[in-house]
């Protein structure tokens, strides 16, 4: 397989990283707005006829086009900030080539009742393409990272597997980790992580549609395994708009452990505007305030060194099996060091990226196979699973039945 990869940031990197032992993997071409970035990564990765070095506007889809017939890829893998989902995704239709991301795009909100009534959602503007992609023969496989992706696939598999009728999917993250030498530091994109926690975040009921609520909403103390209790609140996220496409169930939520400093911080750059991302005129230069926040904070691809502790995402599942009320909670648990260790990228990151490559690897070898633009739920789970701890990411299942929660 050949991959263009756009966009080699943190998880850019653990995706290289991750796919490089695999001998399917023929050929990923790194490309980056910032070339010394994709030259350290390709310099790291130490084989430079596999991972060619190539610049790249993601805002430019011609040129994104251009790249992929230059190097014949079959897929082109988006791991850029979302906002660059549209042409990336449009890119790939007209290369006719596979498409992954592990965003969708972007969402806007109501304009007169962001709180309580949906806009334009993640991903609309891919679903509403849906019909082209697949009379052309072309799969669009999006939210296939970690959140979405890993935990739409346990969402698919407690259908099939654990439950006969499902009340509640609820997606659950939460962390331990700790970034020493930093008062504040996100080990993801902080672009990103504002955009998800401060837009509306959605949730899904049976015979109610999506809706929204205030952020930060309903919150809750949930129980990680090696991690302990963590406080969780709703957050924008792809598995709201995703998983009630392919699973039967009567209630989506997704939820996140953010902690008070950072709620607060978001809170603040949310009243100073500094969370916008329209450009604005500053001494006669045009600059997006949140670009300038992003610029202010240090790069998380490069924080590894200095995190430790551990990261959970999973997706906790309320039903009945067999005539008997039951909860579990499918999850994966990351360790930063092991992760340096193994990949020398930090957990939040590669815990991100290992859906993608398994993802590739089941495309290759036919293992997932499908057209048109598909969510993770529409493919059987148990391939992807079988293959978790092959790639270092084994998973588990905690029985949350209400007879042992304490």
């Amino acid at each position: 397989m050949k991959i263009l990869l756009v966009g080699v940031g943190g998880v850019g990197e653990a995706i290289a990283a991750i796919a490089k032992p695999r001998a399917w993997m023929e050929q990923m071409v790194l490309t980056d707005y910032n070339v010394k970035r994709a030259e350290e990564v390709q310099k790291k990765l130490g084989d430079p006829k596999r991972f060619p070095v190539e610049f790249i506007d993601a805002s430019n889809q011609k040129k994104i086009e251009d790249l992929a017939r230059k190097y014949g890829v079959d897929l082109i893998m988006n791991s850029v900030d979302p906002i660059f989902n549209q042409q990336i995704f449009d890119a790939a239709y007209n290369v006719g080539v596979k498409y992954l991301d592990m965003a969708m795009t972007l969402s806007e909100p109501h304009p007169t009742d962001p709180f309580n009534q949906s806009g334009i959602k993640l991903g609309d503007y891919q679903f509403e393409r849906a019909a082209d992609w697949e009379k052309k023969g072309l799969l669009a496989l999006v939210g296939i990272g970690v959140e979405p992706g890993m935990a739409d696939v346990f969402a698919r598999y407690a259908q099939e597997h654990l439950f006969d009728e499902i009340e509640e999917v609820g997606i659950r993250d939460g962390a331990n980790i700790a970034i020493d030498g930093y008062e504040f530091a996100p080990n993801f994109s902080i672009w990103t992580t504002i955009e998800e926690c401060l837009n509306p975040p959605v949730i899904w009921e049976e015979g109610k549609g999506w809706f929204t609520t205030p952020p930060f909403s309903e919150p809750e103390t949930f129980d990680f395994p090696e991690i302990g209790p963590v406080e969780v609140v709703n957050v924008e996220h792809e598995e709201v708009l995703l998983v009630p496409r392919w699973v039967k169930t009567k209630r989506v939520t997704f939820k996140y452990g953010l902690g008070d400093q950072f709620i607060g911080v978001l809170k603040t750059l949310h009243m100073l505007g500094l969370d916008n991302k329209e450009k604005i005129t500053v001494k006669g230069v045009q600059v997006a305030p949140r670009d300038v926040v992003a610029a202010c904070l240090p790069d998380p691809a490069h924080l590894g060194d200095k995190m430790h502790g551990k990261t959970c995402a999973g997706t906790w599942v309320k039903g009945s099996k067999d005539g008997q009320k039951r909860e579990v909670y499918l999850y994966q648990v990351a360790d930063n060091q092991a992760c340096m260790q193994a990949w020398g990228c930090q957990a939040v990151v590669a815990q991100t990226a290992f859906s993608a490559v398994i993802a590739m690897d089941l495309l290759e070898h036919g293992g997932w196979q499908g057209k048109g633009v598909l969510g993770p739920e529409a493919f059987p789970p148990d391939p992807f699973m079988e293959k978790m701890a092959d790639y270092g990411f084994p998973y588990g299942i905690k029985e949350m039945t209400p007879e042992t929660v304490a």
